[in-house]
């Protein structure tokens, strides 16, 4: 596919109106293979989701604040960018808040990151949470690649979950199309 600069520089193409050009854009961006956007609902979480390519699952055993419990993770990865959704069920709901405190300073961790921005989480039927938040970090991978990441955590009832975005570049529209898709239907 060719690039943005390629495609306005192409003859014809300059003498288009802006907003047909955006639009054309736009909607080569949405054929694109590696943003395949399909709807999820993983089985046991209450929650619906959008991925731009088809996430595979896996479990495993984590003691997250101070518990041991089975942590859920569907991940996919669509051109240079991963997304991934964690869930775990905490069992108590003393342990909400801590999970998610936990939650969020891990993904910083893990990235050795720095945040840019940070705000309350809004995720439609999320349990509200004072520990519920968005945040959007610049880190490096283990390999010293620079990297960024959108991290959202919120909960429902006793369930936690944690959604990643991680890239190269910043990836403003692509987070807002994974985090505004994720909802928790009645």
């Amino acid at each position: 596919m060719a690039d943005r600069a390629g495609l306005a520089d192409a003859p014809g193409l300059t003498r288009l109106p802006a907003l047909t050009l955006t639009v054309l854009l736009a909607l080569l961006a949405a054929c694109s293979p590696s943003l395949d956007w399909r709807q999820v609902r993983p089985e046991g979480w209450g929650l619906v989701a959008a991925w731009p390519c088809r996430p595979s699952t896996q479990v495993r055993q984590v003691t997250l604040a101070g518990s041991a419990v089975a942590m859920s993770l569907m991940v996919c990865s669509a051109g240079p960018h991963s997304f991934a959704i964690a869930s775990a069920d905490m069992a108590d709901p003393a342990r909400v808040g801590p999970a998610l405190a936990a939650l969020g300073e891990a993904a910083r961790i893990n990235v050795q990151g720095v945040v840019e921005s940070e705000r309350a989480a809004a995720v439609t039927g999320m349990t509200p949470q004072p520990a519920a938040r968005w945040w959007q970090l610049r880190g490096q991978l283990a390999d010293g690649q620079p990297v960024r990441e959108q991290v959202l955590v919120f909960a429902h009832g006793m369930r936690v979950f944690q959604a990643t975005l991680v890239g190269p570049v910043a990836a403003e529209s692509l987070g807002k199309t994974f985090f505004d898709a994720i909802e928790l239907p009645p």
